[in-house]
């Protein structure tokens, strides 16, 4: 199999403007794009106070614009259906259809910091594969608040804008994300993972320039919804945990402290403590061994975070789990270095860390033995970080 590549940004952008012409019969004046993010290492423990280590990849939200005159935001996207008509002069409220509430959380965001929305048209297309673990709702988010920064000739400091579009998600989602996903979304930078730690909410780009590494992104074609509960209930989980364990934040805690509480804990708050302190420590060794250009040591740290997320805070499936022993089953001899879920988990994306020559046959490898143990047939491409949100 070939790669599956990305349509460029300027393709999407034609096509974006050439929707918005075909439905409200206007020319954009202003597109912004704002791109999914994979996650290297440091899952589940954004929220937790921890360090994460993702990158924005190469496939995007872009959404092409043009004023109307009126006091309503009249929105269409590439996957048909009527525009959603959402009024911009009164509080937003969460109703139909439910994919335009993350715009309307966004909306708030902006109205809450005293900007008056003008009336505009807009077309969304998108590359970022949905529920595929890889935040295409932080994509929709952070594009949406860059559209406005472009509509109202304005720019919110970076963080501002991440954090914003998180309570969006928060708010008018209903889902209690942690700062990662968004952060990564509008943070991002051409070879450079972000490496964020979710205390202080700062970010530090991380090199990733070597040609002979490729990230491949396995999409299951799985997936469920993460507003169901099950990602609400792990963080629950971990905020009993802490409260057990009587630290200020898992930061402070250590592996003792988890032991030292096992049975306080019980089944299953003392797994996902375990999880999260180990979590938070593999992915400090990961960024140390970037930096030394040590890949070979984040091959058993990616294989450590996936069997936790498995075993310990159970958010992997049974296709995610198959994906990753496909690819440990090529080894390192077959060119892999490391493979472990990503994202929310309850399906979604695994990613692999591979050398760059041998990836076209490590991804076909993994497309075939998938195919013939589910009868699904995978999305799987490349990605480079990519440059984070911005205005065309």
């Amino acid at each position: 199999m070939s790669l599956d590549l990305a349509t460029t940004l300027t393709d999407l952008a034609a096509d974006a403007a050439a929707g918005l012409k075909e439905q409200f019969g206007c020319d954009a004046t202003v597109t912004a794009a704002a791109p999914g993010r994979v996650n290297l290492i440091g899952e589940h423990i954004d929220y937790c106070d921890g360090f994460v280590l993702p990158f924005a990849i190469d496939r995007y939200i872009v959404m092409a614009a043009a004023l109307n005159g009126t006091n309503e935001a009249r929105v269409a996207t590439a996957l048909g259906g009527e525009p959603a008509i959402l009024p911009l002069n009164t509080k937003q409220e969460i109703t139909a259809p439910k994919w335009a509430n993350y715009l309307r959380g966004v909306f708030q965001g902006f109205q809450d910091r005293g900007h008056h929305l003008p009336g505009f048209d807009a077309y969304i297309l998108s590359s970022v594969p949905g529920g595929a673990g890889l935040s295409s709702s932080a994509a929709l988010e952070c594009c949406v608040a860059t559209l406005l920064e472009g509509l109202l000739d304005t720019v919110l400091d970076t963080k501002e804008k991440a954090l914003l579009c998180q309570k969006a998600e928060h708010d008018f989602a209903g889902v209690p994300c942690g700062i990662m996903d968004q952060f990564a979304s509008a943070f991002g930078k051409a070879n450079r993972l972000i490496l964020i730690d979710c205390q202080t909410g700062e970010p530090e780009l991380v090199p990733f320039e070597n040609p002979d590494l490729t990230v491949l992104i396995a999409n299951t074609m799985v997936h469920h919804e993460l507003s169901d509960g099950g990602y609400a209930a792990r963080r629950k989980n971990t905020e009993d945990g802490l409260a057990v364990i009587g630290k200020k934040s898992w930061r402070d805690a250590t592996l003792a402290d988890v032991e030292s509480n096992w049975d306080a804990m019980g089944d299953p708050v003392n797994r996902r403590a375990r999880h999260v302190v180990g979590e938070i420590a593999r992915t400090v060794a990961a960024a140390e061994a970037l930096a030394k250009n040590d890949f070979e040591a984040l091959g058993p740290l990616m294989a450590a975070s996936h069997d936790s997320l498995r075993d310990d805070f159970e958010v992997s499936c049974k296709e995610l789990d198959l994906m990753v022993d496909i690819a440990r089953a090529i080894g390192r001899n077959g060119g892999i270095i490391g493979a472990r879920m990503t994202g929310g988990g309850f399906g979604g994306s695994t990613v692999t860390l591979c050398e760059s020559r041998k990836a076209s046959e490590i991804a076909a490898t993994l497309a075939a033995k998938y195919h013939e143990a589910t009868g699904i047939t995978a999305q799987i491409f490349a990605s480079r970080p990519s440059q984070g949100a911005h205005v065309l």
